[in-house]
This record gives structure tokens, C-alpha cells and sequence, in this order.
């Protein structure tokens, strides 16, 4: 259990932390929110031990190994290759290995009993070894550096290398393989692809541990979570719940604990009403005084304001375009003349459509998005613009264009004079900039502020197109609720880049799919995009499968490799062919597990569908037997044919897709005896 007592911390004369007493229990998945700058991060340095408490006392059990991933880079070893690095995650398979080897020179020069004794010593070690993952540690790597985005071709590649970003991918990486008992995460999708935190997500399903979790996500806080710990006004409160429910129930109690308040303040009003007017009175002396005893002893209930949503940010209505906003007709990029970024892409953008540009970092979504707002000029081919289109652009580093001597207000005013007062502070306010916070100059805002005025400068002209490239980088939850909600009724057309899952989802109604050489388009939303995803590489895995297995390759030794007992013991086990084994059992489940989730995903939301028809089918049976005066009983009758039919679709696709999961299981268990058996 993670226990925080009487936890206090201060930065300067600021309290960040207060008093906090609460426990996490093993298992638990645990999502930390509140704004900005309210501690969440603080809780997690002081767990880890890298910062102190002021007061109070914060711990896990000993016994447990905690793996903490920072906002920032914190490597162990940098002078080594990334596969290297991310597999540097236990430092006791090391030591595991270096008595494997000593073992193993001592077992050449000795006979009888101390032989005995140093191959019962080897298969402890190797028992230990087993047991901590070393056999698999290698394919764990790598499966978790292609998971988050690395390129094959590049495990070999020195670690200082990779830009600051992708270093952090790997201390992920490091972290996930070390498979900790707690596992600790602030903001682990700040530098992730959409692919990737979709991943992430996956991986971590499955994680066995306890999970702290610090994330503006609500994608991830609300597939990953099961607890929900608030962190405002250096106070912790704990929540059941993901961050959905996390948001209803804090309305609830919020509501509760103002019915509290106002129920106090008229009893306490009650009471001061009699002291005041019986205090003086002799004959009623003892009785004021006994409700002033009464009155002392009733604690004030305070009550946090709390914004359920963030401010409402609202759009200038956009003037009419042509039809067509913007065409692409068989354009390429190169940035050196020898590889290009974008190949052959044709894209055709019309009025009102929102869609989303989702890939691989290095893909070239920010490269294609520059092309379609005229900011770079293709290699090959042409871009036409259409008729009355109003573009909008916002890149990473839109920010850096403003007066850094201007403020706040001034700043948004300047780019649209036309638009009032109070609109610009409503909209500023949406983005975090409320009371004084307006007139700050642009000079003392940090990175993410700058962001978020560029962004709030750029939305208060009325454009019709509107070209955004990670916009949601360094806005709260409350701040991104907002802006999808303004931009998923935005009428005007919408071309974005985002790692954010669920602000896709809520304005994007097609995706544009980007890999190396090829741009797709998918016909629908997010959603659809996974589910047609998920189809092509099934059907792509199920093809390959069925192809002949090619014939094995003697693997190459990594650099460090649990060493072999020699060839002049008998007893000894030789462990090449046995780590290739666990591998390649390691690989096949991997494999058998992609192609088997889309039919599992489809056998569950079939038995849920069957459940909820039946429980409906149940429900219409007693109103019909059991009718009241105005019981419509041909809507019924025919709702009940409606159902039988339903059900039978539903049953026909759990009976499809059960057997092509049996298939796929006995398929599976054919392969992994032939693996077993040395065959392969």
C-alpha cells in the first residue's frame, strides 16, 4: 500500500501540498488531475524520494520496485546504442549474469562434489533468471521501442543520437520493460503519435501493477483508470471512478457539500438571532449561553468553487468558401533533394469537412499540413487553393510571431480590431488568461502560455479554414473540453494534427492515414479508422501465417548474453537454444494475439448487444403481461419481432467470430508445439 500522512510541501512562501492524508491500495490504477501547477507532479517526486516532504510522511513498501517516468529526461546511460539503453532495465539480471559466467569458468576446472555443487548453484541462477524475464528482456525491447515508434533500423543507433523527445520514448521504454510493481507516469504522451499512445494504452491494459498516472489524456485517464485522486488547493481528494465518473461525482459532491453549507449558515444564523436577542434577559441567560456553547462548537464547511467545464469559447461565425477549399494533385516534398517526406499525395479538402492527419512521428503530417497552408512550396506537383477560403494556421512555433512587448490584451486586440471587448477577455479566458493575467506582456509568459495565446489570437478572426497542428499542447482538460467543443461546431473546414485521442474523435469525421510513401483516406471517424485498421492487419498477419515458415537463421548474439555452461559438463543445459525457444514461443503469442483481439472484441460487444436484448425482450414480456390503460400493444408486438431478428444477427456474427477464434487457438497450439519440439 502507497501511503501519503500528513504530507505537507512549500515552494517558497507558496503551499502546494497541505495536509494530505490517502492511501493507494495494490492494483489500483490511479489518475491524479487538477490544474496546472497544483501539485500533481510535487506528490510524485516526494513518492519517488527525489524530493522531501515538508512535513508529514509519504511511502510504499520496500519490497516493491517502482519505475517513475518524468516530464523530463532522467537517463541512467547514454554511451550505449538504444537497444542497449532499454534493456539496461534491471540492474539485477546483470549481476545474474556475471556470476553465470564466473560460475561457468569454475565449472572447467573442478570434479565431483564442488562440480555438483556449482550446477545446482547454475540452476538457481538460471531459475532466477528465468524468473525476472532475462530470456525474454531482448524481445520485450523491442516489441516496446516499435510499439511507441521506433524504427527497426534504428535499435542499433547510438542513444544521444535521438532527439530529446525520442530519448524520452526510450526511458519509457526502459521503465515498461523493467516491469515494475508501481508503476509511475506524469504526462508519458507529451511526445507521443496517436499510434503510439494508442499503444501505450494497450500495454497498459494489461499491466498487473499499480498505476500512478498524471495526464491531461482523458483518453488514457478514462480507459486506464479505476481511481481518481483531485488536486486543488492543497488538497487531495479521492474519487471512485475514471475521469468520466470522476467529473459527475464531483458535481454531486459538490452540490452536497453546498446544501451542507447553506443548511449550517441558517442554523448558525438561528442561533445567533436567539443569543443576540436573550443574551441581557435574565430568565433566559442560561439558555443563550448554552446555544452560544452550540454556536462554538459548529465547524465552518468550505466549499471550493469548481468549474465542471472551462470557459465557453466562442467562434466568430466564418464567411462562406467555394466548394472546394483546397486541392493536392500528385504532390511530393523533399527537405534535401534525396528522400521525400510526401510522395505522390492527392487530397481533396471540401467546405465544412474536419479531418485529422494521423501517422508515425516522422510521417510528415506537420510537413503535409505546411504544404496544404501554403507555407511550403512542393518539389512536385501543385496545390490549388480554393475560391474565398480564409485560411488559418497555427504551427508548433506559431507563438514565436508575437511582440514579445505587448500584453496579453493587446496581443489578441491587434489581430481583430473588429471584435469587442468582451468577447476578446471571454475568449482569452478560455484559454487561461483571465483578471490580471491580460496584462501580462508577452515577454514574461512561459512556452505554454505563448502557446495558448497564439492560438486564442489566431481563433478571434473569422476564418474559414483552419489548418492546427498539435493545438492542444500545454492546455488543461478543462481548456481542451472547451476547444473541441467550439471547434466540433465550428461550420468553417478543419485540417489538424493532434496526439490527443479523444479531441480526434470529437471533431475529426475523417482521418487521413499517413505512412511511408502512401497517404489514405478513411470515410469516417476515428472510431471507424481503428476498427478498418484493426481488419487490414488482421487480414495482413492471417496472410502471412499462412505462408511457409521461411527457414530459421542462426540468431545473432546480442552484447550481453546469458553465457552457456561448457560443453565438457553433461549436466549442463545448453541455454542458447533455449532462450531462441522462449523467444520465439514469446513471438508467436504476440503474433496469435493481434489476430485473435479483433474477434475477441467482436465476440464481447456481441454478448454485451445479446445481454441487453434480452434483458429489453424481458422487459416488454411483463409490460405485456401486466398492461396498463395506454399499452400500445402493436408497438410492442413489433419492437418483439425487432428483437427476435437482432438477436439472430447477433448470434450469427458470436458464432463466426467463436470460430474463427477456436481456429485461430488451434492454430496456435500446432505452431507452439513445433517450437517446443526444436522444430523451428
Amino acid at each position: 500500500m502507497i501511503q501519503f500522512v500528513n504530507v505537507s510541501k512549500n515552494f517558497g512562501r507558496q503551499q502546494v501540498i497541505v495536509e494530505a492524508n490517502f492511501a493507494i491500495h495494490d492494483g489500483e490504477r490511479v489518475g491524479f488531475v487538477g490544474p496546472n501547477g497544483a501539485g500533481k507532479s510535487t506528490l510524485l517526486e516526494m513518492l519517488s524520494g527525489r524530493m522531501k516532504p515538508d512535513h508529514g510522511e509519504c511511502s510504499y513498501p520496500g519490497s516493491q520496485r517502482l519505475g517513475y517516468v518524468r516530464q523530463q529526461l532522467n537517463a541512467h546511460a547514454v554511451q550505449c546504442s538504444l537497444i542497449e539503453y532499454t534493456e539496461n532495465a534491471l540492474p539485477e539480471l546483470n549481476a545474474i549474469q556475471e556470476e553465470l559466467s564466473k560460475v561457468e569458468m569454475e565449472l572447467s576446472h573442478v570434479q565431483g562434489g564442488e562440480q555438483e555443487r556449482l550446477l545446482k548453484r547454475l540452476g538457481d541462477l538460471q531459475t532466477r533468471f528465468e524468473h525476472l524475464g532475462g530470456y525474454e528482456l531482448r524481445n520485450r525491447a523491442e516489441a516496446t521501442l516499435s510499439g511507441l515508434g521506433f524504427s527497426p533500423s534504428r535499435f542499433n543507433d547510438p542513444f544521444v543520437s535521438f532527439s530529446g523527445g525520442w530519448q524520452i520514448r526510450a526511458e519509457l521504454t526502459r521503465i515498461l520493460v523493467s516491469q515494475p510493481d508501481i508503476l509511475v507516469l506524469d504526462e508519458p504522451t507529451n511526445y507521443l503519435d496517436v499510434p503510439a499512445v494508442e499503444w501505450l494504452s494497450s500495454y497498459l491494459k494489461g499491466y498487473p501493477g499499480t498505476l500512478l498516472l498524471v495526464s491531461h489524456d482523458r483518453y488514457l485517464l478514462n480507459t486506464l483508470t479505476n481511481v481518481t485522486l483531485e488536486v486543488m488547493g492543497g488538497q487531495v481528494t479521492r474519487y471512485p471512478g475514471n475521469y468520466a465518473q470522476y467529473m459527475e461525482a464531483r458535481v454531486a459532491r459538490h452540490e452536497n457539500l453546498l446544501a451542507q453549507k447553506r443548511n449550517l449558515d441558517h442554523k448558525k444564523e438561528q442561533l445567533e438571532r436567539f443569543i443576540d436577542r436573550f443574551r441581557y434577559k435574565a430568565t433566559k441567560a442560561a439558555q443563550a449561553q448554552s446555544r452560544q456553547k452550540q454556536l462554538d462548537k459548529l465547524e465552518d464547511i468550505q466549499v471550493q468553487s469548481i468549474t465542471a467545464h472551462g470557459p465557453r469559447i466562442r467562434l466568430p461565425l466564418p464567411p462562406r468558401s467555394g466548394d472546394e477549399v483546397v486541392r493536392l494533385e500528385d504532390v511530393s516534398f523533399s527537405y534535401d533533394g534525396k528522400r521525400d517526406v510526401v510522395s505522390h499525395c492527392d487530397l481533396r479538402l471540401m467546405r465544412g469537412e474536419h479531418v485529422a492527419l494521423v501517422g508515425l512521428n516522422g510521417m510528415g503530417k506537420t510537413t503535409l499540413l505546411r504544404l496544404i497552408a501554403g507555407r511550403l512550396a512542393p518539389t512536385a506537383g501543385r496545390v490549388v487553393t480554393g475560391t474565398n477560403v480564409l485560411p488559418g494556421y497555427q504551427s508548433q512555433d506559431y507563438a514565436e510571431t508575437m511582440d514579445p512587448n505587448a500584453t496579453v490584451y493587446e496581443t489578441a486586440k491587434s489581430y481583430a480590431s473588429e471584435r469587442s471587448e468582451a468577447d476578446i477577455r471571454e475568449l482569452l479566458g478560455g484559454f487561461g488568461f483571465s483578471g490580471e493575467a491580460i496584462d501580462k506582456k508577452v515577454q514574461v509568459l512561459s512556452g505554454g502560455e505563448k502557446v495558448r495565446l497564439g492560438l486564442a489570437r489566431l481563433l478571434l478572426k473569422p476564418l474559414n479554414f483552419l489548418m492546427l497542428d498539435e493545438p492542444t499542447t500545454h492546455l488543461n482538460i478543462h481548456a481542451r473540453e472547451a476547444l473541441q467543443e467550439a471547434l466540433s461546431n465550428y461550420p468553417g473546414t478543419i485540417a489538424l494534427v493532434s496526439h490527443d485521442i479523444e479531441f480526434v474523435r470529437g471533431i475529426a469525421k475523417d482521418i487521413y492515414d499517413l505512412r511511408p510513401g502512401k497517404v489514405t483516406r478513411y470515410y469516417g471517424d476515428y472510431d471507424y479508422y481503428r476498427e478498418k485498421l484493426a481488419q487490414e492487419q488482421a487480414a495482413q498477419a492471417a496472410a502471412e501465417l499462412a505462408a511457409p515458415p521461411p527457414k530459421p537463421v542462426p540468431a545473432v548474439a546480442p552484447k550481453k548474453v546469458q553465457p552457456s555452461a561448457p560443453k565438457t559438463v553433461e549436466k549442463a543445459v545448453p541455454q542458447r537454444s533455449y532462450k531462441d525457444q522462449k523467444r520465439a514461443e514469446s513471438q508467436l503469442r504476440q503474433t496469435f494475439g493481434k489476430l485473435k483481439r479483433p474477434y475477441e472484441s467482436q465476440v464481447s460487444a456481441c454478448e454485451e448487444k445479446i445481454a441487453a436484448l434480452e434483458k429489453e425482450q424481458q422487459a416488454i414480456y411483463e409490460k405485456l403481461n401486466t398492461p396498463a390503460a395506454d399499452t400500445d400493444f402493436a408497438a410492442l408486438n413489433k419492437r418483439l419481432a425487432e428483437i427476435n431478428q437482432e438477436s439472430e444477427n447477433e448470434t450469427w456474427r458470436w458464432e463466426e467470430a467463436s470460430t474463427s477464434l477456436e481456429k485461430l487457438e488451434e492454430e496456435f497450439q500446432e505452431r507452439l508445439a513445433v517450437i517446443q519440439r526444436g522444430e523451428m
